[in-house]
């Protein structure tokens, strides 16, 4: 690929349009979930709602790292950043995500806190060498896309004998989800919803390659198609979904070719098999406790756990009764459906972690999808 606009002709997603209606059933609705925040937000930046048939459905998932995360983690990541002997080295989108008690880390490095925004895990390397006496900790979220970065800064710490960096580890792992969202779990009485096939992620997947969601396909009898993020890569990938469903065939198929391969990047997996492993169980918001759908460091890197080093303990809490985020990741509900949104909830005074992230369907609604809501009531 050279161009974006290679990507995104006009012409071609209008054909793309007319092959999804001609080759939709008119008798049948399509229920597919994009599972990546970055897709939802492409949806609803290119309206490619407007040009789907009726009956082919768009359903939201928790394809979001920061928006999954429950307040327990932000609760603990607070109460670390306010101890005075630490620097947290965090990304910017978690910083405005509330906790419990509607404390976020924004308002903590505002008291006092030692709380710094980087772009690299490199950046809390350099930190760290520059205050030797200071603790610096990394906090590490994403999924499989951001953990090698992780696990490259662990060797590099290791590497340079630096005593005084430690990773506060939230790294989450995407088939983990998409199997409990399968299976119909219901942890936040608000029921399931019925997905006909899957738009697989596409940075998961350059990663972690489509192995790993055969078994998936397999099981469960879903058709799983991973989709770039340009408009016509995700048109394509939604009429290869329609055609899989029209003919009863559930296959991982690759429409993301020019970045994904079927064992994915080897040696970044290598690199996350040496440092971590996995937990036994993992709260996501929205899906609650997800077999083994998380990472932890190994215990040849016990020194750089965070958890262990500061003995943090996590204390499961409810997330805000009036807040619909939960039911959002798991595609119950549009962030339309939450009597917050866009009211006491905006990007600026968020309430819940959807509207927070720049891959949150709240954000992502806010941004373009209200205007449309709009032009809909004044037709």
């Amino acid at each position: 690929m050279k161009y974006a606009d290679e990507f995104r002709d006009k012409t071609i997603a209008q054909g793309l349009a007319r092959a999804i209606a001609a080759e939709a059933e008119s008798q049948r609705e399509y229920r597919f979930m994009e599972f990546c925040g970055g897709h939802t937000h492409a949806i609803s930046r290119y309206g490619l709602e407007d040009i789907l048939p009726a009956n082919v459905r768009m359903i939201h998932g928790p394809g979001c790292p920061v928006c999954v995360l429950p307040a327990s983690r932000i609760d603990m990541a607070i109460r670390l950043a306010e101890r005075p002997e630490v620097t947290l080295c965090i990304y910017g989108d978690v910083m405005r995500v509330p906790g419990s008690q509607g404390k976020s880390l924004l308002s903590a490095k505002a008291y006092g806190a030692d709380i710094r925004m980087v772009y690299s895990t490199l950046d809390a390397i350099r930190i760290a060498e520059q205050a030797p006496n200071r603790e610096v900790v990394f906090f590490a979220i994403g999924f499989e896309t951001t953990a090698p970065p992780t696990a490259v800064m662990i060797r590099l710490a290791e590497k340079k004998w630096l005593k005084n960096v430690s990773v506060f580890c939230n790294h989450l792992l995407t088939p983990a989800a998409m199997h409990s969202i399968l299976e119909g779990q219901d942890i936040h009485n608000g029921g399931r919803i019925e997905i006909d096939g899957f738009l697989g992620p596409a940075h998961v997947s350059t990663i972690i390659g489509t192995k790993p969601y055969e078994v998936l396909a397999e099981k469960f009898g879903k058709p799983i198609v991973i989709g770039g993020f340009e408009p016509l890569d995700m048109m394509q990938a939604i009429l290869m979904l329609v055609r899989q469903a029209n003919e009863s065939r559930y296959e991982v198929e690759n429409q993301y070719s020019r970045g994904v391969t079927r064992e994915g990047n080897r040696r970044a997996q290598e690199e996350v098999s040496d440092i971590f492993e996995l937990r036994d169980r993992f709260e996501w918001r929205g899906l609650g406790l997800v077999p083994h759908s998380g990472l932890k460091l190994k215990q040849a890197y016990a020194q750089f756990d965070a958890e262990m080093r500061f003995a943090m303990h996590e204390v499961r809490v409810a997330d805000n009764p009036a807040c619909e985020c939960g039911a959002i990741l798991r595609g119950v509900k549009r962030p339309v459906d939450c009597k917050l949104f866009g009211t006491v909830c905006t990007p600026e005074i968020p309430i819940g972690s959807c509207m927070v992230s720049s891959e949150g369907a709240c954000a992502a609604h806010w941004t373009y999808g209200r205007f449309r809501d709009d032009q809909l009531r004044r037709a």
